[in-house]
C-alpha cells in the first residue's frame, strides 16, 4: 500500500488545486475548511480553490459560517444590487457580532471584490451570490424581517411585532432567553413558527411579484427567529443538542440556496463542522454536524469536503469568549498528531486527494489528534487540549497541509459596542 508520501502533491500555486478540481468532478457540494477562524493562509487557500470552481465549474453561490442578515448586505454588494455598497470592503467591515474578524478581513475583501468584479461581466440571473448560514442573528433577523414586512405586507407586520415583543425583555442576551424559557412555563416558541408561518404561507402568490431575492431573504430571517429560539432553548440541555440544532439549520438553509440561488454550492466552515462528524470523537457524545448532514441528504458523489491543517505559525484568536482579538502564536504540533506525522513524512505544504473506493496509506485509516483552533485559542494548553480525533481518509475527501501560517489581517479591533453571542461552541 502506498505511504501518505506518495499520496503527497506539491501545493505552489492555484495551478496545482488541478487534482482537487478533477476530484471534484460533477460534485454539486464542496465544503472547505479551515483549521483556524483567524489564519491568512487557510482563507486564502479556500479563496483560491472557490474562484476556480466558481469560473471552471460552474458553482453559482457561497455559503459561509456567517450570520444571515450581515452576509446578505454583502451579497447585495457582489451582485451589484441597486443600493449596495459598491465596495464589498463596507459591507464586510459593518461586521459588529463578535468575533468579526472572521469575516471582517483582508483576505475575505479580496475574494468579495473578485466576485463583484465577476459578476459585472454576468447577467444578473447568473451572478454568484455570498450567504451566511449561521443561527445566532435572532434580534438582527427579527427587525430586518419587520422592516421588510412593513415595506411589502403590512398584513403580517402586528405577528412580526407580536414575535418580537416576546423577546424584548431579554435584550439581546440569547443566555438569558434560554433559562428563563427553561424555568418558565411558556417561550417565545410558538409567536416564533407563527411569524414564519404567516410569512410563508403567501409565498406562492408572492412569487411572481416584487423581488423574489428580497423576499427570499426575509423568508430567511423567519427561518434563523424559529431556528434561534429553537438553538438557545437548547442551550440549557447540553451542549451536544445546541450544536446539533445550529448545523442542522446551517444545511437547511444550504438546501433552500441550492433551490433558490444555484445547484451548485461551495461551503466556507471551520473543519469541525464540514469533516464528517462520524469520523471524529464528536459522533460519541451525539453530535453530528454540516458533513455528515451533507453526505446523508446529498449522498457521497455530490459532495466533496476538503480539510485544512498546519504545523506551526500565527493565528488571530481571543484568549476567551468574547475577549479582544490578539495575534497568538502556534507552536509545533503535539507529537503523535495528524500535523506532526505530516511535518515528519512531507515536511513542505501539500496536497493530499484521494478516492473513496479505492486502497488507502495507513495514515488516513487511523485515529489521529488533529488540531482545531476556534474563535477561542490557549496555546498553553496544547499538551491536552486543541485537537480532535479523527481519522483522515473518513472525515474528509481531500487535505490541505501547510508546514508554517500567519494570522489574517482583521478590517478593524473589536468595538465597545459590539454584540458577543452567548458562549455555546467556540468553532
Amino acid at each position: 500500500m502506498a505511504g501518505v508520501r506518495d499520496l503527497a502533491l506539491p501545493l505552489r500555486d492555484p495551478a496545482d488545486l488541478d487534482p482537487l478540481l478533477e476530484r471534484v468532478g460533477d460534485a454539486r457540494i464542496v465544503a472547505i475548511g479551515e483549521a483556524s477562524h483567524g489564519t491568512h493562509e487557510y482563507y486564502a487557500w479556500r479563496a483560491a480553490l472557490t474562484r476556480r470552481l466558481i469560473t471552471e465549474r460552474g458553482f453559482g453561490l457561497v455559503a459561509v459560517e456567517g450570520d444571515w442578515p450581515d452576509c446578505y448586505r454583502v451579497n447585495r454588494s457582489v451582485k451589484h444590487r441597486p443600493g449596495a455598497d459598491a465596495d464589498p470592503r463596507d459591507a464586510l467591515d459593518a461586521f459588529s457580532r463578535w468575533p468579526t474578524w472572521m469575516w471582517a478581513n483582508d483576505d475575505v475583501v479580496d475574494f468579495c471584490r473578485w466576485l463583484r468584479d465577476v459578476n459585472a461581466e454576468r447577467a444578473e440571473g447568473e451572478r454568484v451570490g455570498f450567504y451566511g448560514l449561521d443561527v445566532y442573528s435572532l434580534w438582527d433577523s427579527m427587525q430586518e424581517l419587520v422592516g421588510w414586512l412593513r415595506d411589502n405586507e403590512p398584513e403580517h407586520v402586528d405577528t412580526a411585532v407580536r414575535a418580537l415583543r416576546c423577546f424584548e425583555p431579554f435584550g439581546e442576551d440569547g443566555a438569558e432567553y434560554a433559562f428563563a424559557s427553561r424555568f418558565a412555563p411558556t417561550s417565545c416558541e410558538q409567536a416564533a413558527v407563527d411569524l414564519l408561518h404567516h410569512l410563508c404561507e403567501e409565498r406562492g402568490r408572492e412569487e411572481s411579484e416584487g423581488d423574489p431575492e428580497a423576499r427570499f431573504s426575509a423568508e430567511q430571517n423567519a427561518a434563523v427567529v424559529v431556528d434561534a429560539e429553537r438553538y438557545y432553548r437548547a442551550m440549557v440541555q447540553g451542549s451536544a443538542e445546541s450544536w446539533n440544532v445550529r448545523d442542522v439549520h446551517m444545511v437547511d438553509v444550504l438546501d433552500r440556496l441550492l433551490a433558490h440561488a444555484g445547484d451548485k454550492a461551495v461551503i466556507w466552515e471551520h473543519n469541525t463542522h464540514i469533516g464528517d462528524a462520524r469520523a471524529t470523537d464528536m459522533a460519541d457524545v451525539g453530535m453530528t454536524n454540516v458533513g455528515q448532514l451533507l453526505r446523508e441528504r446529498h449522498g457521497l458523489d455530490d459532495v466533496v469536503l476538503v480539510g485544512f491543517g498546519g504545523y506551526r505559525g500565527g493565528v488571530i484568536a481571543g484568549s476567551e469568549w468574547g475577549a479582544q482579538m490578539q495575534r497568538m502564536p502556534v507552536p509545533e504540533a503535539r507529537p503523535g498528531s495528524l500535523e506532526a506525522l505530516l511535518h515528519e513524512e512531507l515536511g513542505r505544504d501539500a496536497l493530499l486527494v484521494w478516492s473513496r473506493d479505492g486502497s488507502q496509506p495507513a495514515e488516513l485509516e487511523r485515529r489521529l489528534d488533529h488540531r482545531a483552533i476556534g474563535v477561542v485559542y490557549r496555546p498553553e494548553r496544547e499538551k491536552w487540549g486543541n485537537y480532535v480525533p479523527t481519522v483522515l481518509g473518513e472525515r474528509y475527501d481531500a487535505f490541505v497541509y501547510l508546514e508554517d501560517t500567519a494570522p489574517l489581517q482583521p478590517l478593524h479591533l473589536e468595538r465597545a459596542d459590539e454584540h458577543v453571542p452567548p458562549l455555546a461552541h467556540a468553532v
